[in-house]
């Protein structure tokens, strides 16, 4: 499989090692910034991602919706790792109306996290039921991320907000005033060289149950990301979410027990 990475950060390089150990060729690296000799091109475009099957997008909130819907129309499957896009989401999901697509996107693709997600909708259920426990989350990440609050945080909140009747929207802005007691508050760090620390608490007058997912490192992210592209490029049409592939992945395991 010829996999063209448009974004070559620390992520779209760590992203190379794991597909060519894996035994996938990189047919293009596409960055607007990136030094000469370590790119095929510059610009996303037909010509930039011929030859390739599919592509890995982890790049910028400000240019991945038109990412997408070339993708789309051009008929590339496509994995998009990019996060702070989905209050586009319905534009995006309009744009490639008609389309023969196959796009799959996620804000983390990490299996620990996609597992960690299904704990967390679980556990918010649950305490939800119980009457008792305020919601709240807290994401950190290292200095040069370039979105907040990030696509997984954004998962999770989502996730809690959907279990707890009591709460209507998610305020991830920074507080002056006394918290509206619908919300579900989301506070972000930015600093350092954390790969990416996540912690959902649920807190009573009694006590606090805390859940936290800690990256090591990006690797777990990239691995999830090229499974993600071979799923995406078998003749699949379509716009997915991580937890469709894994759903499809799980099921098939489960037929053939």
């Amino acid at each position: 499989m010829r996999i063209a990475l448009v974004g070559y950060g620390k992520m779209g390089r760590m992203i190379q090692a794991v597909a060519l150990a894996q035994g996938c060729q990189i047919g293009a690296i596409i960055d607007p910034v990136a030094p000469d000799n370590e790119i095929t091109s510059r610009n996303v475009s037909a010509e930039s991602l011929d030859g390739c099957d599919v592509v890995i997008d982890f790049t910028h909130p400000s240019v991945v919706c038109d990412h997408i819907v070339l993708y789309a129309k051009l008929g590339i499957p496509a994995v998009i790792g990019t996060t702070g896009w989905y209050d586009r989401l319905d534009q995006v999901r309009q744009a490639i109306e008609g389309t023969e697509c196959a796009i799959i996107y996620s804000g983390n693709y990490s299996l620990g996290v996609a597992l960690f997600l299904q704990v967390v909708r679980q556990a918010s259920l649950l305490f939800a039921k119980s009457g008792l426990y305020d919601p709240f989350l807290t994401e950190i990440h290292h200095a040069q991320k370039a979105d907040s609050p990030s696509g997984t945080a954004t998962m999770l909140a989502q996730s809690v907000l959907e279990a707890f009747p009591t709460k209507t929207t998610i305020d991830a802005e920074t507080q002056h005033q006394k918290r509206d007691e619908s919300a579900i508050h989301l506070a972000s760090v930015r600093g350092g060289w954390v790969p990416g620390t996540h912690t959902v608490y649920f807190d009573s007058p009694q006590d606090t149950i805390e859940l936290t997912h800690r990256a090591r490192s990006r690797e777990g992210f990239a691995v999830g990301a090229v499974r993600s592209a071979f799923w995406i490029a078998d003749g699949r049409k379509g716009f997915f979410t991580l937890d469709d592939m894994l759903e499809d992945v799980y099921l098939s395991v489960e037929r053939s027990i």
